[in-house]
């Protein structure tokens, strides 16, 4: 057996959740208890309960690009795709795309809006490995404001093969989102409400703020039998002196650090690699697998993640293997819902 195939398993195709709950804290929470090596059945709208004033809940404050691009080509009048990766100065965006035959430098694409209307043409630049293209917008409109009208939601594969509904506009996002940058939602954050939040806030526990925004590569599944012959993605994120002094104050008084997705645990992770949290803002290309010592992480709230893929094995060297393996295989027996508008655990 390789490494890899330990963190594999199967899960029926049925509990692949398709659309968000109608309130999202009324989401199935599995309370995996380290110290007790226990599992136990709640909701995400009892958190008020299960943490303890004091605790500080970190949420990423990442907001979801509407980052996927449908087009044709000016030339052939062939159907293109895209991914918006991320822009650079002057006016230059990268995208992940995809098209039949083979696109060259200068030529065009006419962005479809997301009535399937002709809108801002792209110009190709340069092509780099992995399918990403460098191209440049024919509009002085600003990137975002743009993506905003003309983008649709990055939705993954396993939700209803990646179209969206105007739903989803609101629903993959969480309620707390300021930054944008992501091509993907820190997605055990969707679970919040305003009302939530306020009633965390009402038990003691304080709500920090972080951001990382999340990259193409975090779903990925890791194509090696190794783990340490993967390389990781990497990501931007930060995590401000006000933050930092929040969680090192709570922790001297004896409160948790509660991270709200593996998203939350990457940049508190990278920020502590010196030993003791500090300010951060930069990219992280931090991978958190066996053997791996947490310097600033408490607990866990995370949603269940695909197998073969970092998410899982982060959960995993977090939690505990049997433990975690455990608690995956009660979700399935119980029917919890799987993957990004599914179900959650906690684990403490």
């Amino acid at each position: 057996m390789s490494e890899l195939s330990r963190y594999d398993y199967e899960l029926p195709r049925d509990l692949i959740s398709q659309r968000p709950l109608a309130q999202r804290p009324d989401a199935r929470l599995l309370l995996v208890d380290r110290a007790a090596q226990s599992l136990a059945h709640w909701h995400v709208r009892d958190l008020p309960q299960l943490l303890r004033a004091g605790d500080c809940l970190v949420v990423n404050e990442t907001r979801v690009v509407p980052a996927r691009l449908v087009g044709t080509r000016a030339l052939t009048g062939g159907a293109w795709e895209g991914l918006f990766l991320s822009f650079e100065a002057p006016r230059h965006w990268q995208i992940l795309a995809k098209t039949r035959g083979k696109p060259a430098v200068g030529e065009r694409i006419t962005l479809l809006d997301r009535a399937a209307r002709e809108d801002v043409t792209l110009r190709l630049v340069a092509q780099q490995p992995g399918g990403v293209w460098v191209v440049e917008p024919e509009t002085d409109e600003p990137t975002f404001a743009l993506l905003d009208r003309v983008g649709r939601v990055p939705l993954p594969h396993y939700i209803r093969g990646g179209d969206m509904t105007e739903e989803d506009l609101q629903t993959y996002q969480t309620v707390y989102a300021r930054h944008a940058g992501s091509v993907a939602a820190p997605t055990a954050g969707l679970h919040f409400n305003e009302q939530l939040l306020t009633r965390l806030g009402e038990a003691g526990v304080k709500v920090c703020r972080l951001v990382l925004h999340v990259g193409m590569g975090t779903f990925r599944p890791i194509g090696v039998d190794s783990l340490s012959d993967h390389a990781m993605h990497s990501e931007r994120g930060a995590i401000d002196e006000e933050t930092v002094a929040t969680i090192r104050a709570a922790r001297t008084a004896g409160g948790r650090v509660v991270a709200v997705g593996t998203t939350s645990v990457r940049v508190l992770e990278t920020a502590a690699q010196s030993g003791e949290l500090q300010p951060w803002n930069g990219a992280t290309d931090l991978f958190i697998r066996p053997p791996y010592q947490f310097r600033a992480v408490d607990a866990l709230m995370t949603n269940f993640h695909l197998p073969r893929t970092t998410l899982l094995v982060l959960v995993r060297t977090f939690g505990g293997d049997e433990l975690v393996m455990r608690a995956y295989e009660e979700a399935i027996r119980e029917r919890y819902r799987f993957y990004s508008y599914g179900d959650a655990m906690l684990i403490v």
